[in-house]
């Protein structure tokens, strides 16, 4: 019998950052050439993926003060590329104010592009994985999904 080797998958951790706009919850999208995604990383040894998402979007975009209201709750995507596995967790952030910084391995920013936008128009810049975690965390945020 020939056992097939698990492959050893790579976690990576961000945050569905949501502020809210005449009581409108607005979604944080980056966009890096054509993608449109959430502030995530890779998580390093010996760092918990809620640290790693944390440390990624102060690093992407400057925000300091996510404001976890739900908790720490989160939802992972299905394996993508080559056994990627992205996690996600939801915070709130009242600043409006978003930079991309250069990012010094790479010389410049990660991303090209940042836009604060409401759920259907942030759904349709995603692609179906994305989907499901903003159609998640919109439910958190809307109260729509228990968690």
């Amino acid at each position: 019998m020939v056992m097939k080797r698990a492959r050893a998958k790579t976690l990576s951790a961000g945050v569905v950052v949501v502020r809210f706009r005449d009581r409108r919850p607005h979604y944080l999208l980056l966009r890096a050439y054509r993608h449109w995604d959430f502030p995530k990383g890779i998580v390093e040894p010996g760092e918990q993926p809620l640290q790693a998402a944390i440390r990624e979007v102060a690093e992407e975009t400057g925000i300091r003060d996510l404001r976890f209201r739900w908790g720490d709750i989160h939802r992972d995507t299905p394996p993508y590329g080559k056994g990627k596995v992205a996690r996600y967790y939801v915070a709130e952030s009242p600043a409006n104010a978003v930079h991309l910084p250069i990012n010094p391995e790479l010389g410049r920013p990660e991303h090209q592009e940042f836009r604060w936008l409401p759920y259907e128009r942030a759904r349709s810049l995603l692609v179906p994985r994305l989907q499901e975690i903003l159609d998640w965390a919109h439910g958190v945020v809307t109260g729509a999904e228990s968690h």
